[in-house]
């Protein structure tokens, strides 16, 4: 009985100073205001670090399960080589037909060419300017990319240069809407083409650009519909068997092009070769760039938070010596002006934590839209940050806090505070 008389008197002062400290920051409007604002911007920076580092960790995992574990992407030209004005053309039909005859575990092989900022029209619809690529047979299977109707391209489509086309969702939205394109023909720059199939809507942007703005053609139509060299490939998808192997596989295919592409030891690869696990590696780099840039920013932020926080607790001390020595006469201990200080603090960076919540989560949906980055909310970014601005609150709350729990009541009730 007499602990649970204990905990009641204990709840009662807790009650009483909790409305004390709320009526302090009500009373204290431009002090509350500028703590808040402290508070706000740090929270904010936090707020888009976890969101985004959440983003960037589930975009990863979708990036490689979209690119297949099984999968290598060759381009011509060596990216981290590569000096202005070199060439990029340096895969040819006949790394093709070797890789196809005679590289082991590749099953599938898919060259490809892309034209861009292409206009499409049909009727009184059109697009200012899409990306056209052009690829051999089984486009969509080496890019695990679902048709939602049609078919993919043929062997025969190839062989023909058929004027056919596998349309892109967004270029099917802008030129058919929600009608069915299969079958029907439309303009790809000043030639016609029959759609025959349609890709799946990805939602992801890449290489600067929308993945989903794009027609795919034969190569053998694009080459020949825009005059450009048959000799050369821009890039080139191979899928292999026994993705478990896939180090092995790739050794052998940068081997096997070095080889066919007369290279010595001491030169430098003429070519790029990218897996799903070269795509981690540059989603790692770039997370860890982003964690650094935003943490110092966030750290920075919070601690000059904590800092306005503490001077103007400070300032509120002598201000409020009166008070605090009144308080003393009547009976207030030096723990309750203590609590009562802390209480206030941790209010203010509260509400400076659900400002900042909701200032970042707002920009971080800007730079979603913008492309920049991918923001996704969670209920960890919620606790963490109201966590964090309490924190802040205790923290750098106590130094005045003390100092007021100290004051001589005489000395205060005289206003010498």
């Amino acid at each position: 009985m007499p602990l649970l008389s204990d905990l009641g008197q204990l709840a009662r002062k807790l009650s009483r100073l909790r409305r004390m400290a709320l009526a302090a920051v009500w009373a204290y409007k431009v002090r509350s205001f500028f703590v808040i604002l402290g508070v706000g911007f740090g929270v904010a920076s936090l707020t888009l670090i976890v969101t985004a580092v959440d983003g960037a960790e589930r975009k990863a995992v979708e990036i490689v399960e979209w690119f297949g574990p099984d999968a290598a992407l060759v381009f011509g030209g060596n990216f981290k080589k590569q000096a202005v004005g070199m060439r990029m053309n340096t895969l040819t039909t006949d790394d093709i037909r070797g890789i196809r005859q005679s590289l082991p575990g590749a099953y599938l092989v898919v060259p490809m060419r892309a034209k861009s900022e292409v206009p499409l029209k049909y009727q009184d619809a059109s697009t200012p300017g899409t990306m056209v690529v052009g690829a051999t047979e089984g486009y969509a299977s080496a890019w695990n990319w679902p048709l939602v109707e049609g078919r993919d391209l043929s062997e025969e489509d190839v062989r023909l240069g058929a004027r056919v086309a596998i349309l892109g969702d967004k270029p099917a939205r802008e030129l058919f809407g929600e009608s069915s394109p299969i079958g029907r023909t439309f303009m790809v720059d000043k030639f016609q083409v029959q759609v025959i199939g349609r890709l799946k809507y990805r939602g992801a942007s890449g290489g600067g650009g929308d993945i989903d703005d794009r027609i795919v053609m034969p190569i053998t139509t694009l080459t020949a519909r825009f005059n450009m060299d048959r000799r050369y490939f821009r890039a080139m998808r191979i899928k292999f068997l026994e993705p478990q192997r896939m180090a092995a596989h790739t050794e052998n295919l940068r081997s096997f092009l070095r080889m066919t592409h007369k290279l010595e030891p001491s030169q430098d690869d003429d070519f790029s070769i990218i897996t799903a696990d070269e795509v981690l590696k540059f989603l790692s780099v770039f997370k860890g760039g982003l964690m650094a840039f935003l943490g110092v920013t966030a750290a920075s932020a919070m601690t000059v938070g904590g800092f306005v926080l503490a001077n103007l607790f400070s300032i509120s001390v002598s201000e409020r010596s009166r008070e605090i020595g009144l308080k003393k006469a009547v009976g207030a201990t030096r723990q309750d002006i203590l609590l009562q200080f802390l209480m206030e603090a941790a209010v203010l960076t509260a509400v400076g934590g659900l400002v900042g919540l909701g200032l970042g989560l707002g920009l971080g949906q800007l730079l979603t839209r913008l492309g920049m980055l991918q923001i996704l909310f969670s209920w960890k970014v919620f606790f963490l940050s109201l966590a964090s601005a309490v924190g802040i609150g205790v923290v750098f709350g106590l130094k005045p806090a003390r100092q007021a729990a100290v004051l001589d009541p005489i000395a205060a009730l005289r206003g010498e505070g």
